[in-house]
């Protein structure tokens, strides 16, 4: 076996950096491949050299220093990052590492990890080995050519929405817009409720760094694609932007939670396909569920919005009914990352081990049925814990602030026992601070991890020992400052 052709590529600080030359490297919209000896990072050139201006170099330095969440502001990253922050991070992005001079001008960006590319045993009629795992595999017709055990479950799916919502957030919040959202710059793996947001090097920085592409098909907001027609520079013409990112955000929850695009149903126009896509997409853009109009709403509608309880409804209702076509009114990636969250609380295990979903969002307490395969939770174990925090300024007062599903072995966290803890980076205890059991027919909290937990009489319980939950019964960390009231509730 010959060994590889190695190269070396010299970094904008002088460093110099191997890797190994192949005969046809992969090859993108606007650039090509080398992969590191070892393949932890690559080497990427442009494949337009005229594409390569100060404009561009700009970009790029600002982009690998002071913008970058995965690299902590003490060694040149953006304002404000922790190396916590930072580590963090760097799970959610494949953000670029270092400006290449030499042999010409490119970017060193990290390997994507291996779980976002698929292996031999994907599919049985496809040859996906080595593929990365772009969303569009699992939410449309073709995820029937994949594994059952490539799919993941709604849980997993869920859980990677929220990583979604949460890197598309920590973008904003440094000003910075991604531009080109979509199901193949987003790599997802649902088996372990995983994704990672690739080409980061078209970054829109607002007043600085303008977008270069429009974006993709189905992703594109309804404004950018109205305008397009428009000449460049014409002030009525719509660009990519934070809002613009609004839109794609809940495109791809929507495909990642009901497999199936928001905009896609049985209207259509007479028109030419790419024709068509102009209306379906942008001036004529309707929401498939849209409450009032049900002119574009599939017949075979089954699993819907309201299944995915009532914080997700209401953001995907303003997402694509209010802020369609009003960019102002679409909700932010940190609304987004809260509802997802929230949502998470409410999840209820199926007790059909065939359920091709595995979990669902018990909320219907009245109705309590799996969504996916028809299941029914038998109402006796149907629990809720009703959540509330206290109203500041005003002793004794207390805020319904939300519900957590009780199901057996649900984990409980810091951020379920204390206010101002919220479960995203800056959350470091990830223990379990107690968990759910069913003894004997009834509920029952153990408390593992807390010294402040209280039972409905006032007393500490111990670590260890248990709390039966009963409904109409609070417990809780309430004689914390910044403590929480529970209440068992059964309707």
């Amino acid at each position: 076996m010959s060994r590889p052709r190695l190269a070396e590529a010299v970094l904008a600080d002088g460093r110099k950096i191997p890797y190994v030359i192949t005969e046809n490297p992969p090859q993108g919209g606007m650039k090509y491949t080398y992969f590191a000896p070892d393949k932890s990072y690559v080497v990427q050139y442009f494949l337009d050299p005229d594409a390569v201006d100060e404009a561009l170099v700009d970009r790029l330095t600002a982009i690998i220093g002071r913008y970058n969440p995965t690299l902590a502001e003490t060694k040149g990253g953006a304002r404000g990052n922790t190396a916590e922050a930072a580590t963090y991070f760097a799970d959610l992005f494949c953000w670029p590492t270092a400006i290449v001079t030499k042999p010409e001008f490119g970017i060193v960006c990290p390997a994507y990890p291996k779980n976002f590319f698929f292996g031999r045993d994907a599919s049985r009629q496809l040859d996906l080995a080595g593929k990365d795992k772009k969303g569009s595999w699992f939410t449309n017709r073709v995820r029937k050519y994949l594994e059952k055990a490539e799919l993941g479950n709604f849980q997993m799916m869920l859980r990677l929405s929220i990583a979604l919502a949460r890197a598309v957030r920590r973008m904003h919040q440094a000003g910075l817009a991604h531009s080109d959202l979509s199901c193949n710059n987003v790599l997802v793996d649902p088996k372990s409720g995983s994704c990672v947001v690739i080409d980061i090097d078209s970054l829109v920085v607002p007043g600085l760094y303008p977008p270069e592409v429009a974006g993709t098909k189905g992703y594109i907001a309804p404004e950018v694609l109205a305008s397009m027609d428009l000449p460049p520079g014409d002030a009525r013409r719509i660009i990519p932007s934070l809002l613009t990112d609004l839109f794609a955000l809940p495109v791809l929850l929507y495909q990642y939670l009901l497999k199936r695009h928001p905009l896609e149903g049985p209207k259509n126009y007479d028109l030419p396909a790419e024709e068509a896509d102009f209306l379906i997409y942008g001036d004529k853009a309707l929401f498939a569920e849209h409450p009032t109009d049900h002119s574009n709403r599939p017949d075979d509608l089954k699993v819907t919005i309201h299944d995915l309880g009532p914080y997700l409804e209401k953001l995907f209702l303003r997402a694509f009914v209010d802020g369609l076509h009003e960019p102002e009114a679409r909700p932010t990636a940190f609304e987004w990352e809260k509802a997802l969250i929230k949502t998470w609380d409410l999840l209820q295990p199926c007790a059909n081990p065939h359920c091709p979903e595995k979990f669902f969002i018990l909320h219907d307490t009245a109705a309590p049925r799996c969504p996916f395969c028809g299941t029914v939770v038998p109402e006796r174990r149907v629990l809720h814990l009703k959540r509330l925090r206290r109203v500041r300024g005003k002793a004794g007062q207390w805020l319904k602030a939300g519900l957590v599903n009780v199901y057996d072995g649900l984990p409980l966290f810091s951020w379920h026992f204390t206010e101002n803890v919220f479960p995203d980076e800056k959350a470091h205890d990830r223990e379990v601070k107690a968990y759910i059991t069913r003894q004997n027919g009834a509920w029952h909290l153990v408390n593992s991890g807390l010294s402040s937990l209280r039972t409905p009489e006032g007393e500490l319980l111990p670590k260890g020992k248990a709390l039966p939950l009963r409904p109409g019964e609070p417990f809780g960390t309430w004689e914390q400052p910044d403590g929480v009231l529970y209440i068992a509730e059964r309707k």
